[in-house]
């Protein structure tokens, strides 16, 4: 069966109708939402082949839009938007799950490519255990998180690759980096308050 049904979540409109002419152009079903949440319900609640979205954007970033839907719908393919000075993330959304980045301003060439290499790689993404297996790396990063003031910093600044170090999977570094708490502490028990404030924090921290 063709994958033909396409939901871009992004905070502009101009590039939500760009998307949408583009791909509709080529016989793609698109739906768009200008607002995050919406956006993330509309992907959990609906079957789309493929989601682009945003990665900086109000109530909600594409990083977390990426982990919820990976979560709950971990084959869809996920390309991530950015901007130039949001390339770096891309880079990163990929080595978390994103199957591709596009970069804006985007020609409908690049837009196109994009999502023809996310569907011919649909079939071949990995369904990434969404769970915590490495239960003491998880609970060594939120250690060092409450103790160590330039280790945060750097997580501000380099997002995953401050978790280079430790033996972690893709949705493990997410949850971290995302502070999802309430994922965590369903696998590991009750956090500290300490370790919770902190994960509360990367919520607020814009780091993407």
């Amino acid at each position: 069966m063709e994958n033909n049904k396409v939901l871009v979540i992004d905070d502009e409109q101009i590039v939500l109708d760009s998307v949408k002419k583009i791909l509709s152009k080529d016989h793609y079903e698109v739906d768009t939402a200008l607002e995050s949440r919406i956006g993330l319900k509309m992907a959990l609640q609906n079957d789309y082949d493929i989601v682009l979205t945003d990665i900086r954007m109000p109530e909600i970033g594409g990083m977390r839009i990426l982990r919820d839907i990976k979560r709950n719908k971990p084959l869809v393919p996920v390309i991530i938007i950015t901007g130039y000075a949001t390339v770096q993330s891309g880079v990163q959304a990929m080595r978390l799950g994103a199957t591709n980045y596009i970069e804006k301003p985007f020609t409908p060439e690049e837009l196109i490519e994009a999502v023809l290499i996310a569907k011919d790689t649909a079939v071949e993404e990995i369904d990434m255990e969404q769970k915590i297996i490495h239960e003491e790396e998880v609970i060594k990063v939120l250690e060092r998180g409450i103790k160590d003031a330039n280790f945060t910093e750097s997580i501000y600044q380099n997002g995953v690759d401050a978790l280079e170090n430790y033996n972690l999977t893709g949705p493990e570094k997410l949850a971290i980096l995302t502070g999802d708490i309430a994922w965590i502490e369903h696998h590991v028990g009750r956090l500290p308050d300490e370790q919770k404030q902190w994960l509360f924090d990367r919520l607020s921290g814009e780091i993407w």
